[in-house]
């Protein structure tokens, strides 16, 4: 296939309106405004903020979005109907996506109308539009199932309306890269096109990259492929492809990538997969240890890319697959030395905990290594006892009392919920001897049923060290206390202290 690439492609992010979609997911307009930020922040050109006939809070946010002036085009999806148009434009929106169906099972099954009724709405809809002032993207709903030459024949009389781009739209992610190769460059010839592809059978990245070769100047694409079923093109992954294996500059801020992935996985709701492309938490960990040990000499036997370029930080994580050389490594970060006998002892223990079906912490490695090594070390801080009041009616609120450094302390702390209050008052019990921030939280439940043992594992920062710590109780609370409490005292220990 020739490469067709245009100079600068677009990306035109539906992740506000189609990623919306996704089942479960509601946004407010102050979360879709926080979004909309961090899209235009990172080069997105276009923003699909929402649809503006959908409800009372799609045209708040899609107002604070016009409004903010952030330099991003802000765009609607409209219907063909000139309520839509108007309330799109009174909104203070830049351009529509004006989106008619193409195919006859839409057109016939759906709207229960003729082509000749459709082709009508679309040219007086593209007009209506053009006179309220508006940028028009038509774009041909289920196109990768429609007569190709009737989609040819409303999109070329679309741009003679005024249309000012295009947009085909694989609706329900039936298109293969070789479709996409022969019915692309027709439309292109027309005017600017868009493609548009959704994943259900996992071609949605391919087509996409497809398209852009075939000519195809704009990407529609969602933040972590989100979307109805099986969703839309992952954002991440078309920038990440172009920049990367096509070496195709896109004008994106690469290195928020992960940041921007993190935001919209928190407002929506929707956990990332751990071995997802890019954004994954897998996607740069490493426990193999053939793999670990070439990582650790030079990255890129097994990294595509440094996870640096995208905002990212490598892991190596130990476990039964785990060598002697990732193992040394994270003793060397935790500040240990040790001799090829120690070494050996510690691995073994390692390997044990791996097989358990245990994750190893550093909070386990350096128990492991104190043990090998017959070290000793006293707590900083010890807990007294801490309650929990949470209830629909009331504030999550926390009281703890605990002994740092030889001196008891009690305090109490609010939060979004129990183990959120428990963690921010542990926190400002030690905040005028160390300023320690949480990271992650992560839990899983070990054991099922309504006692099951819950293992919670954190992330603790102190400056530049980083560690992580585990607890395991019947008590998602208790767990999460035991795994703080241990992440502190590892923290806190002499920056002097000797270890081998």
């Amino acid at each position: 296939m020739v490469v067709l690439f245009v100079d600068k492609p677009r990306f035109f992010d539906t992740t506000l309106r189609d990623g919306e979609q996704t089942p479960g997911v509601t946004l407010t307009p102050e979360q879709k405004f926080e979004i909309a930020c961090a899209l235009s922040d990172i080069g997105v050109h276009v923003i699909e903020a929402g649809s503006a006939a959908a409800s009372e809070g799609e045209l708040t946010a899609i107002r604070l979005i016009s409004d903010a002036g952030l330099g991003t085009e802000c765009c609607t999806y409209v219907r063909a109907l000139p309520y839509d148009i108007d309330l799109a434009a009174d909104a203070g929106a830049d351009s529509v996506h004006l989106v008619v169906p193409v195919s006859d099972l839409h057109i016939i099954e759906k709207m229960r109308k003729t082509r000749e009724q459709v082709y009508t709405m679309a040219m007086s809809a593209v007009e209506y539009a053009k006179e309220r002032g508006l940028v028009v993207e038509l774009s041909g709903e289920d196109a990768s199932r429609a007569d190709q030459t009737f989609l040819n024949h409303l999109f070329t009389d679309g741009v003679a309306h005024g249309a000012d781009r295009l947009c085909f739209c694989d609706t329900v992610g039936i298109l293969t890269p070789e479709k996409t190769a022969e019915y692309v460059p027709p439309l292109t010839r027309i005017a600017p096109l868009s493609i548009h592809c959704h994943n259900d059978l996992g071609f949605a990245l391919a087509n996409t990259i497809t398209a852009l070769k075939s000519g195809a100047s704009c990407a529609h694409t969602t933040v972590n492929g989100l979307g109805e079923r099986a969703g839309n093109t992952p954002f991440e992954e078309v920038v990440m492809s172009l920049e990367v294996l096509y070496e195709k500059p896109t004008g994106i801020k690469m290195e928020k990538i992960y940041a921007l992935s993190t935001l919209v996985s928190r407002h929506t709701g929707i956990d990332l997969a751990a071995n997802k492309a890019i954004v994954g938490s897998m996607a740069f960990t490493h426990e193999s240890g053939i793999h670990a040990h070439g990582v650790l000499r030079n990255a890129r036997t097994y990294e595509p890319v440094p996870p640096e370029m995208v905002g990212r930080t490598r892991r190596i994580v130990l476990g039964k697959h785990s060598g002697s050389a990732s193992v040394e490594a994270s003793l060397t970060e935790l500040g240990y030395t040790v001799t090829s006998e120690q070494l050996a002892g510690i691995l073994s223990r390692v390997k044990k905990l791996g097989e358990e079906g245990k994750r190893v912490t550093d909070a386990d490695l350096m128990a492991i290594a104190d043990t090998v090594l017959l070290l000793v070390c006293a707590p900083v801080i010890s807990m007294r006892q801490f309650s929990v009041v949470s209830g629909n009616r009331s504030i999550p609120t926390a009281s703890v009392t605990m002994v740092v450094n030889g001196v008891e302390k009690t305090g109490a702390a609010t939060g979004n919920g129990p183990v959120d209050a428990v963690i921010k008052a542990l926190q400002d019990l030690v905040s005028d001897v160390a300023d320690i921030r949480l990271e992650d939280f992560h839990v899983d439940a070990i054991t099922g049923g309504a006692d099951a043992l819950v293992d919670v594992t954190v992330k603790l920062r102190k400056g530049g060290k980083v560690i992580t710590s585990r607890g395991a109780r019947t008590d998602i609370i208790t767990a999460s206390v035991e795994a703080v409490i241990s992440g502190m005292n590892l923290l806190m220990r002499e920056e002097n202290e000797k270890r081998g």
